[in-house]
């Protein structure tokens, strides 16, 4: 339970730390390359799925 506390209080000073540096001007920066990042891999791996499972229904 003590490890699940400090789990908790440790998820919680590191949103607030996050939003601390959003309000800089270098940490939204920081944040928009991130997401940037995080949307080309979310969609390369599903640019792959749908690639993948076009060539299973081919092969069927």
């Amino acid at each position: 339970m003590k490890q699940l506390f400090f789990v908790v209080v440790g998820i919680a000073i590191g949103f607030a730390v996050a939003h601390q540096v959003a309000q800089t001007s270098g940490g939204a920066g920081l944040f928009a390359d991130v997401n940037a990042m995080t949307k080309a891999f979310t969609g390369a791996v599903a640019d792959g799925y749908r690639s993948r499972e076009a060539e299973l229904r081919t092969d069927v």
